[in-house]
């Protein structure tokens, strides 16, 4: 999959109380950084995914967190890349991922104002009370079909 951008001042607050400028410029960098990654791994564990295969890293000078490891199915890839990216303070996510079963690809969009399931799914599927398999395809992340906010970015998989 390679390199996936992310708005870097949206998503769940797991770098602790410093900034990545801060964690580069502090005596103990390699550790803060180590710790993050901790952190980003534990979250995705939080959402119901098996990390034990899973290798996380944070880089703070290139805000970028590198996930590597194989991965059961291509949702399952897709949801590890969600929730690495979506930490306030990361701008990419390294997708180093393999899967073990293969299947097509998700779309992806980044959260607007004004936005709302429905919305996307029309403009995704042409239809939409398709809301429904946008939500199911983001979960647990999205906890309800109201609950999106911008910056935010979704996974929009291919119709079922």
């Amino acid at each position: 999959m390679g390199l996936l951008s992310f708005i870097k001042e949206a998503g769940e607050k797991l770098l602790g109380t410093k900034t990545p400028d801060e964690i580069v410029a502090a005596p103990d960098a390699a550790e803060l950084q180590t710790a993050a990654a901790d952190a980003v791994k534990t979250y995705v564990g939080t959402q119901g995914i098996d990390t034990s295969g899973l290798t996380i890293a944070f880089d703070a000078a290139s805000r970028s967190v590198t996930a590597s490891g194989e991965a059961p199915d291509q949702a399952t890839r897709e949801k590890i890349i969600l929730c690495c990216g979506n930490v306030k303070g990361v701008e990419n996510v390294n997708d180093s991922l393999t899967v073990a079963e293969a299947a097509d690809e998700s779309q992806w969009y980044d959260v607007v104002s004004g936005d709302n399931l429905s919305k996307i799914s029309k403009q995704f599927y042409g239809d939409p009370n398709k809301y429904q398999q946008i939500f199911e395809a983001n979960k647990p992340m999205l906890k309800s079909v109201d609950l999106i906010y911008p910056g935010q970015k979704l996974r929009i998989p291919p119709l079922a």
